[in-house]
């Protein structure tokens, strides 16, 4: 189990759940955060401090954004496992099902 990124992020990336995660696993793509779920610990640090509310452990994601557990376990895909998001930066892409979305912030 982890936790799941869901649509309130995209377009918006706070960034304060990157700040909490004692274990640097959420992850900055072009739109949205994504979390690995092999390097997220479930500690749940990150889920409080999220001013939009979207992050969610991955059996209590509502189910009109079930498909964001796929694109935050997809994403990862060619990406491996590079054991920390911090020395990677801004990774140029999204998933998908987030780059498809018309844009989300106002």
């Amino acid at each position: 189990m982890t936790y799941v990124i869901a649509q309130p992020c995209v377009d918006v990336k706070d960034k304060a759940c990157i700040e909490e995660c004692p274990v640097d696993c959420i992850y900055e793509g072009q739109r949205s955060l994504y979390i690995h779920p092999d390097e997220c610990v479930d500690c749940g640090a990150c889920e409080p401090v999220c001013p939009v509310e979207a992050i969610f452990y991955e059996d209590d994601t509502p189910e009109e954004w079930k498909d964001y557990y796929k694109a935050n376990v997809e994403f990862f895909d060619e990406l491996g496992s590079p054991g920390g998001a911090s020395k990677l930066g801004l990774i140029e892409r999204d998933h998908p099902v987030i780059a498809a979305l018309p844009p989300q912030a106002e």
